[in-house]
């Protein structure tokens, strides 16, 4: 644990598989024994892979898709049950485990009041929603009192990649799926309707009514801060004011560095976000050496993020230059 000396070590992107929630759907992850292993275990495999990797705290989230996927009827007391479930095991080991919670988001009031109840009576340190809603974007106005609930709390929402919905995967992937599986999921599929989510949620002015919202994105951005200056040009083309895109991205999300561990995409986002920005993860048992020949269990070992960085309790104040 961290001393005077030594910053803690905090992995923010650390998935886990609530038995009753996976009841509802079906995942690749679930045929690799050692990958359901881990994605079961919030006890002993866990901690001591931490221990091994340098992680002092990881904040424990649900895997996709959660409960994005389901009815409100049985989200809505689903995800209650699974999210108390994650609180016993955040309180077995207070030292080493925080919680995001899982959202109801088919009922947006009913996830808003769940954010509410699991930050303020559980501790949890804010909320991770997996794609779209039964094919609706995070942006949609109704999922706003969600938006209203987590600025009144101070608290992020993660936004993680899901599957693309059915008719992005017949347009754009269909031909190579067979071939190439993974195009559809961490290889590129993942990435650019997360991407779109987090474009979406900036053009849909849901900043300009909550100016203190925290979201966060993994895996480096998802690509944004390596495009945020060429959409910001575009969207001011004919446009009758400048477009402020560049500047919302930067000082609204964070981004992990989640299933992405190359330098030079690093430096990108450093460059174009600042260090501050850039938050650690270790992605528990999806992109370590359980899965990559050769792999470290992490690359976050090697990198230590101030505590006061992590916009988990409302200690972060500070903003970035604004981008010209």
């Amino acid at each position: 644990m961290a001393t005077n000396n030594k910053p803690l070590v905090i992995a923010l992107e650390e998935h886990y598989w609530d038995a009753e929630v996976a009841k509802t759907f079906e995942s690749a992850e679930a045929r690799n024994p050692a990958l359901r292993q881990r994605l079961d275990d919030l006890g002993a495999l866990r901690l001591r892979e931490m221990d091994e990797a340098g992680i002092d705290v990881q904040v424990i989230s649900h895997g996709a898709p959660s409960t994005q996927r389901l009815d409100a009827a049985t989200a809505v007391p689903l995800a209650k049950r699974a999210n108390d479930r994650l609180h016993e095991a955040v309180r077995a080991h207070p030292d080493r485990f925080a919680g995001f919670a899982a959202l109801p988001t088919a009922d947006p009031k009913a996830a808003a009041a769940e954010l509410e109840r699991t930050v303020a009576k559980l501790g949890f340190k804010g909320a991770m929603v997996h794609g779209p809603t039964n094919g609706v974007f995070f942006d949609d106005k109704r999922f706003w009192p969600i938006f209203e609930r987590a600025q009144e709390l101070d608290v992020p929402l993660y936004i993680h990649p899901s599957s693309p919905v059915p008719a992005v995967v017949e347009a754009y992937y269909r031909d190579y799926l067979k071939e190439f599986p993974q195009l559809l999921t961490a290889a590129w599929g993942y990435t650019v309707e997360t991407a779109t989510h987090g474009i979406r949620m900036i053009l849909s002015g849901a900043f300009d009514k909550y100016p203190r919202l925290k979201i966060i994105l993994g895996h480096l951005g998802e690509s944004l801060p390596f495009s945020a200056w060429r959409i910001n040009m575009a969207l001011s083309r004919g446009a009758e004011r400048p477009s402020t895109f560049r500047d919302t991205f930067c000082e609204r999300f964070w981004i992990t560095t989640s299933g992405n561990f190359s330098t030079p995409a690093l430096m990108c986002c450093i460059m174009e976000m600042g260090v501050d920005r850039i938050l650690g993860t270790q992605k528990n048992a999806r992109a370590g050496s359980s899965q990559v020949p050769g792999a470290r269990p992490t690359a976050l070992s090697q990198t230590r993020w101030r505590p006061r960085q992590i916009p988990l309790c409302g200690c972060l104040r500070s903003n970035p230059p604004r981008r010209r």
